[in-house]
Formats: C-alpha cells, structure tokens, sequence
C-alpha cells in the first residue's frame, strides 16, 4: 500500500478510498496556485512553501482516524506553523506561520490579547503540545526548500516598514486560502462529474475591442455640443496616458464629464499595455454599485456570462457555527478572478484589513490590477490614513495602478497630507480649464428654510431634486410633499432593484418633460446619471455640494442650473449629524473666501482645513501605530486591527426582501436558496433584493415573526427573509420602527 493510498486530505464521504483526495497531492497543488498568484510580485515562493505546509497536521493518525469517522477534532494548521518558524526563522518563518495556522480561523495577533489566542499561544502554549505527532513520511512526500528570502519590499520610510511586513503575511494569507479553496472545490466537483464555474473568462484585450465597438457607437449617436465634444476629448486623453508606467493616478473630471468610461477606457488599455489582470471598480455607495455594473455590462457585452462581477455583500463566516456549513460557505465567497469587478469602499478596504479567511482570499487578485476609485473624497476619515498607506502600498510592491477618480480631489498628495501620495500623474487634460468649459451651475444661499417651506417650494417646481442629510427627513419631507404630480423618495431602506426602477421612472419623466419632484439622501450624489434644472441640498461639506452640483444640468441644456444650499430649520427636529454639522460649518467658511465654490482651488481649500481640523483623528484607531510598534518580532495584531477597521462604525447586517416590480424572480430565488447545497450562485442574484439594517433591528424583526432566518440549521443567520411584506413600502422602502405586525394579512397580533 502505497503513502498515498493512506494519508488524505479529504473524503468523498464513501468508503471507497480510491476516490479520496491525496494529500501530498492537494498540498502540491495547494502551493503551485498561492505561487503562481503571487508569482508576477515576487513573492511566490513563500506562497509556494505556505501551500505545502498547510495541511501538514494531516500526516498524522489522528487525522486520519477523523477522515474515518472518528468525531473527535484534531488540530491539522499548527505542526505545519511551527514547522515555518523552525526551518525559516522569526522573520520569514513567522510570516508563514501566521497564514499556515490561520488558513482555517483566521490570522490570528501576535502577541496576547484578552480572549484572543494569539499565534504565540498556539506554538508555544499547551495548546500547542496538543498537537498530533506528525509521520515522518512528510519529509519524503513534501520537498521544501532549505531556505527561503522574502521578496524585496520598499517601504515608504521607516516608520512604514511593519505596515509593509503586514501587508506581505496578508497578501500570503489571500493566496494560501484562495488556492486552499480552489483546490479543495476542484477535488469535490471533479467528484460530482462537473468542472468549477470560475475563471473562465474573456481576456482583457478582447473586453477592450468590446468597449472601442460600444463607444465609437456612442459618439455616433450622441447628439453635437460643447458636454459631448469635452467628453470625448477626456477620453480621448486618458486612452493616450494609458501607455504610463504603473503606479498612482488621478482622474479629476467634473461631474457629467464621462470619466466612469473614460477611466474603464484609460484602466482595460494600460492593464493590457502592462500585462495587469484585472479592473477593480471601487464605488462609495451600493446603490451605484449596480447601476455602474449594468453600464459596464452593456458596454463590454456581458450579457450573463458573469465577467463582470458585482460585490456588494460578503458570506457572514462568523454567523455560521456548522463545520460543513461554514466549508460550503467559504468554497462560495468571492475571489474576485473576474476580470472587471465593482464593489464598494467597504468591502474594498475592510478587506485590505481583515483577518478572516472567506473575506482575506480575494486580495491576492488586488495586487497587478487596475483599481479605480471613484469618488475618492468619500475615503472614511476615521480611517484616512491606513486607507491611503494601503493604496500607496498596492501601487509601491505589488505592480497595481490607482486611480484616484473624482470632480473633488482630496488634497492627499505629500507634502499637504503627511505621508501621502507621492508621483501622482494627472489623467485628465488640464483640469481647471475642463471645469471652467464644463461649469453648468450657480450656487445660490437659500439661508434657513424649514419643513413647510422647502415642501411648498418643492410642490412649486415641475422638475426638482432635494437632498438631506438623513433618511429620516428625507421619509418626512418626502410625506408632506403628498400627493404632489411625479413625488418620488429614494432611500438606501429600499433594495437595489427598487432603486433602479424608481431612477428608470424618474429619468423617463426628466426626458418626456412631466413633473418630477424627488427627495433623495446622499446617496444620489456619488455618479447617479440624473438631470435637474433645479436642485435643493441640505448644508453640508464642499465636497457634497459639488456632487449635488452634479445632478443638476447635467447635460448642459440650460445657461445655467441652480443649486441652492439650505439650513434645515433646527425647530424642525433637524440637527445634522455631528461630522456632516463640521464638514458644513468647513463649507461655509470655503463660500465666503471664494466667489465659486465649485471651483478646483476652493476643493483643495476646503479638504486642507478639514484634514487639518481632524489631524490625528484620521487614524483614529491608532492602526499605523500598532503595526509601527511591532515591525521588529513581526507580532502584529491581525484580529485586532480586524476588529476595529470598519467603515460602517454600526455594523449593518442584510435583509431579503420580496419586492416584486417588474418581474417576479425573487420568488424563485428564495425557492432556490431553500434547496441548493451551495448557495454562492444564489447569493449573487439575491444581492439586488436585500436591505441592509442594524443587526438589533434584523433581532427585533426574527423575534417578532417579522422576518424568518432561511435554513438556519445549514447556513446560521446568513439568509434572513422580510415575510411580513407590509414593512416594506413601495414608496418609502422598509421600516422597522414596529415590528409587531406579523405576516397574518396585516392584523395587530
């Protein structure tokens, strides 16, 4: 009987051995993909060992004796860590060590924290000891190499050199578990007669012959004017700087100016000049997340082959308790191989700093890509500079370009922002001459104005757009204007699917001429394609108000748009949020030194004063510092930092609803999701029909029989379904502010 034939990764579930996967084979495999991942950077080789010493706990008989039935837990990730440190030293040997003993509950801290077991706990501690003595039969199956040099890494200065050694284990991590995964699914679909479903795409060069077809076609159509004639020379340009070497980048086009094409114009070119694999649209907000998918689909013909991917909602790893469920869960998460993703800034940088295994696998596919990120001055300010260390990062060591994309570019370069961006090349051609030829709004003081008075000028314009800062005036502005000709509300309280069809019916009213009064949150600001002649925006920061600017006139139809900026009446109960009160009060001393507000130079003014007012605070969990601390013995606190990086400080938690608009899928995929074993497909298509809420007001509905948890058992509290539809308006979205009505035909019970 041969070494294969006895020790295993993995069973088929059936007592025929000769279908079992091979250990020595699934670790061979294993360490050839993180490699190969991680190959273009320099660091394959660690990837490689990290792979071949993942599983080395599996060369023992007590796991083997598991793979057999035998029920009790054995500990398979730490012989294959302390074997990392032994052979290879503090340095490199505990960055392997770090990825191989977390491959599974993720990376753990470095040094001791209360109710964290760190990595020095599980090598050193009785937990340790506890591990299965392996079979000397590993040393002939497995060739590891003798030694082992990390790849050179240029960190920004001294004080950024533990942040880089972080960077490096995660990057190791991302590869080890995504090529653990693929591996693994490979194994179990090969079992079920089936090949997996990833990967298999068209190539950057033929996307870009797609996109050159569409956009000819475009400007053919396109009507003659001075907006289409600047759009086309923005394009135009950055196709011409896409020939630039790789590393960081601005596009600062107005608002209405093109650059969402022109930057996937400017970002498939340079990809494909420079041998990158793939485009990562990042976005601000979810609701733009769809519409810029379904443009990016249209014009690159994706017409549901999925190369275009869409990611928006992570698998909650944590909420599931089942060992097979939580596989299952993790074998589905997004790896982010498509080759154009778009995504949002949370799942973008809370990925660049976790530590879970389903959220970590896809960061290896960050480095030697494309990332746009659009509307940069929504970058959280809490969490600035780690934000802007991980993007100076990417573009340093890891062969990605950056594009910081906006109308408002933050004032982020060195020397004005400490520690950033340095060598930034400008896209776009001359800024402040494409802001002077694309200037389409005046701005206009529309002092205080409460409730009544903003409704009744609201009612007294046909074609209106009213933003505030909070969805709670925006349910109750929009409740006065009643049963005014074209009233709609947009609000993050509905799904996607609603959203997109309220802006359908709202865009169609803009161009048929008819009445159209919308109130809107802020989330209407960041690229949502409207055209108002008249435009209302509760006082806020610069920033805001040029977006606002931006859905006013947008096509330069008239002279001139109007944006008139309001106080909402305290009395009215309409304080702002704190931050959004600073960044207004930052705004209003802007308005006073500059006769437009709009312009390049008063942006630059204004996000100077703001980052000088926050000053630490834009790092205010004190991540740079924890990593600086530690750079020395590498013990960073990966959970840790995990923990506290979170750009939503409320963690929101997401809800299926049913809307039922134009077509009734939703009733088939929750059909679906109750019978699949692996739902990662099916979860792809639910995201346009879920709402994401507070976790207590998720509890408050599953308590009152409001919502039901779908196959609890399987997946824990992954899937929650709205079934009492009457807390979901169509005009108002979903509320949860009572929840005592349970889905009995609408009765009080």
């Amino acid at each position: 009987m041969t070494t294969q034939e006895t020790y295993f990764a993995h069973s088929s579930g059936t007592p025929d051995r000769a279908t079992w996967h091979p250990l020595s084979a699934h670790l061979g495999e294993t360490g050839r993909r993180a490699a190969a991942f991680l190959e273009r950077v320099g660091a394959g080789d660690m990837a490689r060992v990290a792979g071949l010493l993942h599983d080395l706990g599996k060369y023992s008989r007590s796991f083997q004796e598991r793979l057999h039935g035998d029920p009790r837990r054995v500990d398979h990730s730490t012989a294959g860590a302390k074997i990392a440190v032994e052979r290879y030293g503090p340095l490199v040997g505990r960055m392997l060590a770090f990825c191989v003993a977390g491959h599974h509950a993720g990376l753990a801290n470095g040094v001791g924290g209360e109710r964290i077991t760190s990595l020095r706990d599980r090598l050193t501690s009785a937990f340790g000891r506890d591990i299965p003595p392996l079979d000397e039969i590993w040393r002939a199956e497995i060739d590891l190499p003798t030694k082992l040099a990390p790849p050179a890494i240029r960190p920004r200065n001294r004080d950024g050199i533990g942040f880089s050694a972080a960077f490096l284990t995660r990057m190791l991590f991302s590869a080890l578990v995504d090529a653990d995964f693929l591996d693994t699914e490979a194994y179990f679909a090969g079992l079920e007669g089936a090949r997996p479903a990833r990967g298999r795409h068209p190539g950057l060069g033929e996307l870009k012959r797609r996109l050159d077809a569409w956009l000819a076609d475009l400007a053919a159509s396109a009507p003659p004017g001075a907006v289409n004639e600047l759009r086309r020379r923005v394009l135009a340009h950055a196709r011409e700087r896409a020939a630039c070497a790789p590393g960081l980048f601005s596009l600062t086009v107005p608002t209405g100016g093109g650059k969402t094409l022109a930057s996937l114009a400017f970002a498939l070119e340079h990809a494909q000049k420079h041998g990158q694999e793939r485009v990562i649209y990042v976005i601000p907000f979810t609701s733009i997340v769809e519409q810029t998918a379904a443009v990016f689909r249209a014009a690159l013909r994706d017409d549901g082959a999925g190369f275009v991917l869409e990611h928006h909602s992570a698998f909650d790893e944590d909420a599931v308790t089942g060992r097979e469920a939580r596989a299952k869960l993790r074998l589905a998460a997004e790896n982010w191989d498509a080759p154009v993703v778009v995504t949002t800034a949370v799942q973008f940088f809370e990925s660049l700093f976790a530590h879970r295994p389903s959220r970590c696998r896809k960061l290896h596919n960050v480095a030697n890509a494309v990332v746009i990120l659009d509307e940069a001055q929504t970058l959280p300010l809490a969490l600035l500079r780690p934000c802007v260390a991980a993007l100076d990062e990417l573009a340093r060591n890891y062969r990605s370009t950056v594009v910081l994309c906006t109308a408002t570019q933050p004032a982020l370069r060195a020397p004005d922002f400490r520690d950033g961006f340095e060598d930034v090349r400008e896209i776009a051609p001359d800024p402040p001459r494409l802001y002077r030829n694309l200037k389409r709004v005046a701005v206009r003081d529309a002092k205080v104005l409460d409730d009544s008075a903003l409704a009744a000028r609201l009612r007294a314009a046909d074609r209106v757009l009213c933003i505030v800062n909070t969805r709670r005036h925006a349910r109750e502005l929009f409740a006065l204007l009643g049963d005014a000709e074209g009233a709609c509300h947009l609000t993050t309280l509905m799904c996607a699917k609603h959203r997109s069809e309220i802006l359908g019916t709202v865009r169609a009213r803009l161009r048929e001429g008819a009445p159209v009064r919308l109130v809107a949150t802020s989330l209407i600001e960041a690229g949502v394609d409207v055209d108002f002649p008249l435009v209302y925006r509760a006082a806020a920061g610069i920033d805001s108000l040029v977006q606002a600017a931006g859905r006013c006139n947008r096509e330069g139809r008239l002279p001139l748009g109007e944006l008139h900026v309001f106080e909402p009446a305290e009395a009215d109960g309409r304080r702002p949020p704190p931050e959004v009160a600073q960044f207004a009060a930052a705004a209003r001393a802007v308005r006073r030194r500059y006769d437009d507000p709009l312009a390049l130079d008063a942006i630059a003014d204004y996000f100077r004063e703001v980052y000088w007012l926050k000053g630490d605070e834009l790092d205010a969990k004190g991540i740079l510092a924890r990593l600086r601390e530690r750079a020395d013995t590498l013990d960073f606190p990966f959970e840790t930092i995990a923990a506290l990086f979170r750009v939503i400080e409320t963690p929101l938690v997401p809800v299926i609803v049913p809307y039922r608009g134009a077509d009734r899928s939703i009733d088939r995929l929750v059909d679906d999701l109750r019978r699949v074993e692996r739902p990662g497909a099916i979860a792809r298509r639910l995201q346009p029909y879920i709402v994401q809420i507070p976790r207590d007001a998720r509890k408050g509905l599953i308590s009152t029989g409001a919502a039901e948890i779908i196959r609890g058992e399987d997946f824990g509290e992954q899937f929650v379904l709205l079934v009492n539809e009457d807390l979901y308006d169509r005009r108002t979205g979903l509320s949860w502010d009572d929840p005592t009505f349970r889905s009995t035909g609408g009765l009080l019970v």
